[in-house]
């Protein structure tokens, strides 16, 4: 009797800027069903590169979902962990999805854009389950949008992160509490860019445009303000310095 051996073939999606990190010679592997950049160097060389000056992480395979309209805050203070009522416009919550039986769905963070209008961003590996999550819980009847393939995300982190970062906006990045956002700022000449303080590892931002192609504009202004190439995040972890983010919206 043959026993025919069936494989099972994951197609990896692309992130928005994949062509440009293949053209700089970054090496791509599978992750979190992506082909990600992992490096252009070595792990030392660009580990010491964050610690001692600044990288730039794309880290475009996260997920965004917008939560909007009556009913939004609801929504929220039911599926989420934390308090929603403590957030006002400008302030990022950290935060999770319980599955209602002692663990989580997810963990994630929670934007406040507008008074009933929210911004989340989940893990990437989770984005189909947190998405499918949110939706059977939305009895509340808030507007819902997976905007995670219009989204590209960009870590800016190290010492010199902001330094880097505010030699591209007039905005004064000096004037941002830790966890907080400013919404419409000019970056890098792109208009309608949040500019935030968030992430693990310590003081950072994060810019969103709201076209594709503004993704590169802004990726390549930050490149061209940093001494080195980077895109590893693993062995910077736990590391103690100032980082930022970026996002831009296609």
């Amino acid at each position: 009797m043959q026993v025919k051996q069936c494989k099972l073939v994951l197609e990896l999606r692309k992130i928005p800027l994949h062509h440009i990190h293949e053209s700089l010679g970054a090496k791509i592997v599978p992750f979190a069903g992506f082909e990600m950049p992992v490096r252009y160097s070595s792990d030392i060389e660009e580990h010491m590169a964050v610690r001692n000056s600044v990288g730039i992480f794309d880290v475009s395979h996260m997920g965004e979902f917008v939560v909007k309209g009556d009913g939004a805050k609801e929504l929220l203070q039911y599926v989420t962990s934390n308090d929603v009522d403590k957030l006002y416009n400008g302030k990022v919550q950290y935060s999770c999805f319980p599955n209602g039986k002692g663990g989580i769905v997810d963990d994630i963070l929670v934007y406040q854009i507008f008074e009933n209008e929210y911004l989340l961003v989940v893990n990437a590996s989770n984005i189909d389950k947190d998405w499918a999550w949110i939706n059977t819980h939305n009895t509340f009847g808030a507007q819902l949008e997976n905007i995670s393939n219009k989204t590209c995300l960009f870590a800016v982190q190290g010492p010199n992160a902001k330094s880097v970062l505010q030699k591209l906006t007039d905005f004064d990045l000096n004037t941002l509490p830790y966890y907080t956002f400013n919404y419409k700022t000019n970056f890098a000449g792109v208009d309608n860019v949040i500019i935030s303080n968030t992430g693990y590892t310590g003081a950072g931002g994060v810019c969103t445009g709201r076209k594709c192609r503004k993704s590169m504009e802004c990726y390549h202004a930050s490149r061209k303000r940093r001494r080195y190439k980077t895109h590893r995040i693993r062995s910077s972890r736990h590391a103690t310095f100032r980082n930022g983010v970026l996002f831009v919206w296609k």
